[in-house]
């Protein structure tokens, strides 16, 4: 890689001290998007934690780096985190990786970094791909306030919950998706959202595929009924654009309380638990009211 000419870049800014733990952001799609900060760290740490030391280990061979390697995923963080942060502790220096983008965002990563909080051991981020903001940039929605809402529990209750807390959230928010999993999250966002909200499809993100489709949910949902999805998906959810705050049930009634929320596509049952839960009574009260 070409050197990076700037006159607060230096060699002794940039190097890696022993008893430290680097995340480093790699590249979701596109080798050049990989700085030199984070090649430098790489090649210098003792060891490098990976989610998959078997992906992670073309990028190093790529890069010419030989690095000792543990794996550190979901499913071992807590045995692993524990053998971590030990050999942190003895003074050996170490990179946290995933398989693409930003460790520690929506990824195990930030159960070592609460470990090295506690423990007084000095974390440092080395920042670059993130695809999360990546797809918000390009979206053409609001980017001033977001919600980051990661992947969608495939848990029905759990799923159910985390998209009814959101029925009034005017930020706009961003959620990841498997390409097998698309339909049924776009049918669900039809459902809790209205067909008419704003979303961007984000795939392929700096890849050669790279694709954005600026869409309502209602249009996206009847494009993926003839296209099959193909790729990891970023979906960039516009937010509400209309609430209904306290001050507004004393001047409406509960008919028109529960109106409003089934204009903006939810069902009627859907929308009388909601105004129950905005109003502070039973259900029944408000299934009462609306007969």
């Amino acid at each position: 890689m070409s050197s990076i000419k700037n006159e607060n870049f230096s060699e002794e800014k940039n190097k890696v001290e022993k008893g430290t733990l680097y995340l480093v952001a790699t590249p979701i799609g596109n080798l050049s998007d990989l700085s030199e900060r984070a090649v430098k760290v790489l090649a210098e740490v003792d060891f490098i934690a990976a989610e998959d030391t078997r992906n992670s280990m073309r990028l190093l061979s790529y890069l010419g780096i030989s690095k000792p390697m543990v794996s550190y995923f979901e499913h071992n963080k807590r045995e692993r985190g524990g053998e971590i942060l030990g050999r942190l502790a003895a003074g050996e220096a170490c990179a946290l990786i995933t398989d693409a983008g930003t460790p520690a965002i929506s990824d195990p990563g930030e159960d070592i970094v609460a470990l090295c909080a506690e423990a007084k051991i000095p974390v440092y981020s080395v920042p670059g791909p993130c695809a999360a903001i990546v797809a918000l940039t390009v979206s053409g929605l609001p980017t001033g306030r977001f919600s980051f809402e990661g992947f969608l529990s495939t848990n029905k209750a759990e799923r159910k919950k985390h998209l009814e807390s959101l029925r009034n959230e005017t930020r706009t928010m961003i959620f990841h998706e498997a390409p097998h999993k698309l339909k049924t999250t776009l049918s669900d966002l039809a459902k809790y959202f209205g067909e008419e909200r704003p979303i961007a499809l984000c795939r392929e993100l700096t890849k050669k595929n790279e694709e954005v489709l600026r869409l309502t949910v209602g249009e996206a949902v009847a494009y993926y009924e003839i296209h099959e999805p193909r790729g990891e998906y970023v979906l960039i959810l516009g937010g509400a654009t209309q609430t209904t705050s306290a001050c507004d049930w004393e001047s409406i009634s509960v008919q028109e309380h529960v109106e409003r929320y089934v204009n903006e596509g939810m069902s009627k049952m859907d929308a009388i638990k909601t105004v129950a839960r905005d109003r502070g009574v039973a259900k029944s009260v408000i299934y009462k009211e609306v007969l």
